[in-house]
């Protein structure tokens, strides 16, 4: 990757808020985003794409299952730091907005076995489907350059925000609560 190029992934970043890469592993500086916009100001930015995984368990999870919800699908994995840090608002939130119709759903893009990982989910406590992704469904939700990259997705199935890195909570989760 030429050097401009990486200096302004880097710049993009750091305006956006924390977010690890593979190389940054141990970043963990927090700093929050710009506060989330309302649903009236969030444009649809494009149809989200069609995607099967495997959960953890090897079972077939597909976008279709989750038709008429408010999907947040987070990027995210276990040696990233702020990914681990929002870990435990997306399990509140799952908690308190899954009668409404939010459905978190963590797609991990960790080198670590799927073993691994739901061990990690487990110790976490995380109550929402952990997938085992990959570039190509990265790829086709338009690309993730840093961990976590959320996608907010409304019952429409439009992706309606995108974020890179932290954000502070209390901002992002009115954000979703939003689309509700």
């Amino acid at each position: 990757m030429n050097s401009l190029l990486k200096s302004g992934l880097v710049a993009a970043v750091i305006l956006m808020g924390a977010a690890c890469s593979p190389a940054e592993s141990t970043t963990a500086g927090a700093t929050p985003a710009v506060a989330a916009p309302t649903v009236s100001a969030l444009p649809v930015l494009r149809k989200a794409p069609d995607w099967k995984l495997k959960d953890l368990d090897g079972r077939e999870v597909k976008a279709a299952d989750f038709k008429g919800k408010v999907v947040v699908v987070d990027f995210w994995a276990t040696w990233c730091p702020p990914c681990r840090k929002e870990i435990p608002d997306y399990i509140a939130w799952q908690k308190k907005y899954a009668d409404r119709g939010l459905v978190i759903l963590g797609f991990s893009l960790d080198e670590a076995t799927p073993a691994e990982v739901k061990a990690f989910g487990e110790k976490m406590k995380m109550n929402y489907p952990i997938l085992v992704a990959d570039a190509d469904v990265a790829e086709a939700f338009g690309g993730v350059q840093g961990l976590p990259t959320a996608f907010v997705i409304d019952r429409e199935g439009n992706i309606r925000h995108v974020k890179l890195g932290l954000a502070e909570a209390k901002a992002y989760e009115a954000l979703i609560v939003s689309l509700l």
